[in-house]
């Protein structure tokens, strides 16, 4: 092959990631999370991209519920087994407060729970079913080896930032930003069994309470004038405060906070039967795949016979929400207005 013609090729190929992260050799996004040349994998706090949350108790489980916005039509956003809510945290940033009628949006797991909702008709006056990256026969095919994907898988991280490393790294996400947000969901702490979310925000509230009292002066306090012992000692550096070093927490801080490998006898159930469920659903629906190789027979005859709308968004991995939110919510703010779940912006271009 000629010097030439190699250039040309290579030319025509999506950018190489970073060495050594699995799924980003090409076209990985790899969205913010550097450093000065490093890879920042400390934890982000819910809070900068929801405006509040709330814990809803149901026959004795309680589920955290992210709320952002409150106007436009409702989307009930449903993570996928293993993940938690923060999975969703950069696509609401990037849909915006431009949100009632109801859309039901699925990912994964959350999709099948999201495809029997609408079926059998729980919520009332549901407009819209989105569907992301679930598919029946691939579901079904996937089953026999998911236990041996878990027990892949680190029980156990040292800290919040080796579990969003390791998420990055590993492929489960190529975003470091969505990984800094949503990996302290999926895990939990050993010693106190809280949700490592919590950590985060005792750190983040640690860290405030030092900024507002340390090397401040009050405007409301008169200095009175002291001997020069005093003085001096008055001008030594306050001592900075300890920060824990990393290397020194005790190993195996943490853990996953679902185990995933307990609900195997459910497996065959949430994906049993998807497809034709999804088909006889009454809203107008979207199905959102990672890959044309994904889809099944039965749906592959009802996209040709236009039972619902799909879009293959290349180059990301299965959580596509996290890989790639900026087209997931273009994608999605498309399909509202194409149904008139909402009106555009002034500056909105299909």
């Amino acid at each position: 092959m000629s010097d030439i013609r190699r250039t040309l090729m290579k030319n025509s190929l999506p950018p190489m990631g970073p060495p050594g992260v699995p799924g980003l050799n090409r076209g990985g996004r790899g969205r913010g999370g550097m450093m000065g040349g490093r890879r920042d994998y400390t934890p982000t706090s819910w809070k900068k991209y929801w405006d509040s949350s709330e814990d809803v108790t149901l026959e004795g489980d309680i589920f955290r519920v992210y709320k952002r916005g409150t106007a436009g039509p409702l989307l009930l956003l449903l993570h996928g087994g293993g993940y938690s809510a923060l999975t969703w945290s950069l696509f609401a940033e990037v849909y915006g407060r431009q949100q009632p009628p109801c859309v039901l949006i699925g990912h994964s797991m959350g999709g099948a729970i999201a495809v029997h909702t609408a079926y059998h008709g729980y919520v009332v006056g549901l407009a819209g079913l989105v569907v992301i990256d679930v598919v029946e026969g691939t579901a079904m095919d996937a089953l026999s080896s998911m236990q041996s994907f878990l027990r892949g898988r680190p029980q156990n991280f040292n800290s919040l930032q080796n579990a969003i490393e390791w998420s990055v790294r590993s492929g489960q996400t190529r975003n470091v930003e969505a990984a800094r947000v949503s990996m302290p969901g999926q895990v939990k702490n050993t010693e106190t069994g809280c949700c490592g979310t919590c950590d985060v925000e005792s750190s983040m509230d640690y860290s405030n309470q030092n900024q507002e009292t340390g090397g401040t002066v009050r405007a409301d306090v008169i200095l009175e004038e002291g001997s020069d012992s005093d003085t001096a000692q008055a001008n030594q550096p306050t001592p900075a405060p300890t920060i824990p070093n990393e290397n020194k927490l005790p190993v195996k801080k943490y853990t996953w906070r679902i185990n995933l490998g307990e609900t195997e006898k459910f497996w065959s159930g949430w994906f049993h039967g998807l497809s034709s469920k999804f088909l006889a659903s009454p809203p107008s629906k979207m199905l959102l795949l990672a890959g044309i190789d994904r889809l099944d027979t039965d749906l592959t005859v009802g996209q040709m016979q236009g039972k619902f709308q799909m879009q293959v968004l290349p180059q990301c991995g299965h959580a596509v929400q996290e890989d790639t939110p900026d087209r997931v919510a273009e994608v999605l703010a498309t399909y509202l207005l194409r149904h008139r779940l909402t009106t555009p912006k002034a500056d909105f271009h299909r």
